[in-house]
């Protein structure tokens, strides 16, 4: 696949994300108040929901690329392999967040970071429908109280087969694991199932704006 047709293909999937919103359709409960309708002045553009979209599948092929340097190595990972398979997607999304005026998070219940926990009851309604529904790729939801205006947009993240290396068994974790991490929850996972998801902040335009030029 040529990198022209990969991005005309992540434009399109942010052009029909962005018209399932459009039209009022509510992917996490039919609660009216979860419900996203369609408004003349929506808090943020059209063209920051696209691309936030794009971004964020963007950021997971930045993962699954980096996880495929893992097949085929017969070393157990340690601490250098996580710095340069993991730690750069991490910065990568930070690097997003910055550069848009957004907050980007990677988010898990079977975390082993504790900052990558569910911040609030929204993350672990969403983690828990990703989880019953591997149909479903990312969905788009109204900002919570704390965050104020905007929205969020959510993100599935899968395990891939070399994801496994440090998040198989429990017994089969790296060393540099179980000494570093005595409180992982990351662990006795399966190809295809759900590892977590992304958690892309937008809020309000001029806000988003304010923070991108600073």
């Amino acid at each position: 696949m040529t990198f022209t047709t990969s991005l005309q293909r992540l434009t399109r999937l942010a052009l029909s994300t962005l018209l399932l919103m459009l039209v009022g359709v509510g992917l996490l409960t039919a609660r009216p108040s979860t419900a996203l309708a369609a408004e003349a002045s929506p808090p943020v553009d059209s063209a920051a929901l696209s691309k936030a979209v794009v971004a964020m599948e963007q950021l997971d092929q930045m993962r699954i690329s980096l996880a495929s340097t893992l097949e085929g190595r017969t070393e157990e990972p340690t601490i250098e392999t996580m710095k340069e398979v993991c730690k750069p997607v991490g910065m990568r999304a930070i690097a997003i967040g910055k550069e848009n005026g957004w907050q980007v998070r990677q988010v898990a219940s079977k975390y082993r970071n504790p900052d990558h926990a569910p911040a609030n009851t929204q993350e672990r309604e969403v983690i828990d429908l990703f989880s019953r529904h591997p149909e479903i790729n990312g969905l788009w939801e109204p900002a919570v109280a704390e965050q104020g205006a905007g929205l969020n947009y959510y993100r599935r993240i899968n395990v891939e087969p070399s994801c496994l290396a440090c998040h198989g068994t429990k017994a089969s974790r790296p060393a540099f694991i179980k000494d570093n991490y005595p409180d992982d929850k990351a662990f006795d996972l399966a190809v295809g199932e759900l590892r977590g998801m992304y958690a892309v902040h937008l809020p309000e335009v001029q806000a988003a704006l304010a923070a991108a030029a600073g």
